[in-house]
C-alpha cells in the first residue's frame, strides 16, 4: 500500500513513528502541501495540515479517487469556530456558548457583554488569538492589537485552569491533563491521564464528537464546568505528543482507510488496550 503524507513536517513525533511502523511493509511518502500534486496517486494520505493549500491539494487527491485523514471538507468544517459552535449546538453537544463577531476593535463598547469572557480568532491556525479579558479595559487592550481580527467570544466557564485533552485516533481515546493557557501564569505542562481516570461518559463524548464532525484524527478539549463536561474547542489532526499506542493506531487507521475498510467507534479504546501493528 502507498501511504502519504500531506505535511511540511514529515519528521513530526507522531508522524515519524507511524512511518517507521508503515514503511516495514509499505510505501510513505511525504507530500510538501507547497508543492506540486503528486504524478502517482497514493491509495491514503494523512492531511496533517491546514493552510488553504493543504485543503486545496486534498481536494484534489480525493476527486482522484484518494482516501484522505481527515478529509478537506471536515478539516476545514473545524477551522472556522462559527460553523464548529453551530454544529455542536444543533448535535447537542455540551458545547460553550459563543458568538460572532466581523471584527474585534467594536467589542469594548459592546453593553451586552458579561466578563470575564474569552475571545478566540474565528479562524483556527498557528498563532491565532485565544485570550481571556476580564473586564473592558483588557478588551481594549486585545482590540489595540487585534483591531480587525474576525473573533468567536465565549462565555467564560469557572473551572479548575486544568484543560482535559482527549485526542482520538480512529476508535482509540487518549487524555491528558494540561494547564490552560488561560490560567494565571499561562500554559503549563501536559500531565498523561489513563482513560478510566475520566470522568464517566468523557470518552463517549470525545467519540461523539468525531461522528458529529466527520473527523477521525482529533484533539477535544473540555473543562469541568460545574461538575459536568463542557466543550470548549475541536481541532483536527493535533500533534498528539508522548501518547504511548497512538502511532500504532495512527498505523492501523491509515492501513483501514486505504484498504477501503469501514472504521467503527463503538467505544473507546483505552491506550494501554491492544492494537494490531501493520
Amino acid at each position: 500500500m502507498r501511504i502519504g503524507l500531506l505535511t511540511p513536517e514529515p519528521g513530526h513525533p507522531l508522524l515519524a513513528a507511524t512511518t517507521a511502523l508503515l514503511a516495514r511493509e509499505h510505501v510513505v511518502e511525504a507530500v510538501d502541501p507547497a508543492s506540486a500534486p503528486p504524478d502517482r496517486v497514493a491509495d491514503v494520505y494523512l492531511l496533517k495540515s491546514r493552510t488553504p493549500r493543504a485543503l486545496a491539494l486534498a481536494r484534489e487527491l480525493e476527486a482522484r479517487g484518494a482516501a484522505v485523514l481527515n478529509s478537506a471538507s471536515a478539516t476545514g468544517l473545524v477551522q472556522d469556530r462559527t460553523a464548529m459552535a453551530d454544529r455542536a449546538v444543533r448535535a447537542g453537544l455540551p458545547f460553550a456558548a459563543s458568538r460572532t463577531f466581523a471584527a474585534l476593535a467594536p467589542l469594548p463598547d459592546d453593553p451586552d457583554l458579561g466578563y470575564p469572557l474569552v475571545v478566540k480568532s474565528r479562524h483556527s491556525r498557528r498563532h491565532d488569538l485565544v485570550a481571556r479579558a476580564d473586564d473592558s479595559a483588557g478588551l481594549r487592550a486585545l482590540a489595540a492589537e487585534w483591531a480587525g481580527e474576525p473573533v468567536v467570544v465565549q462565555e467564560f466557564a469557572p473551572n479548575s485552569g486544568w484543560d482535559h485533552k482527549l485526542w482520538v485516533i480512529g476508535d482509540r481515546v487518549f487524555a491528558a491533563l494540561r494547564r490552560s493557557e488561560l490560567a494565571p501564569g499561562g500554559r503549563g505542562p501536559t500531565r498523561p491521564l489513563p482513560l478510566d481516570a475520566l470522568p464517566p461518559g468523557w470518552a463517549a463524548l470525545a467519540l461523539r464528537v468525531g461522528e458529529v464532525y466527520d473527523l477521525d484524527v482529533y484533539g477535544v478539549d473540555i473543562v469541568d464546568a460545574d461538575g459536568g463536561p463542557l466543550i470548549v474547542d475541536v481541532n483536527a489532526f493535533p500533534g498528539i505528543r508522548g501518547q504511548l499506542g497512538a502511532p500504532e493506531a495512527l498505523a492501523e487507521l491509515a492501513l483501514a482507510a486505504g484498504s477501503g475498510r469501514l472504521i467503527p467507534r463503538p467505544r473507546a479504546r483505552a491506550a494501554g488496550e491492544s492494537c494490531s501493528t501493520p
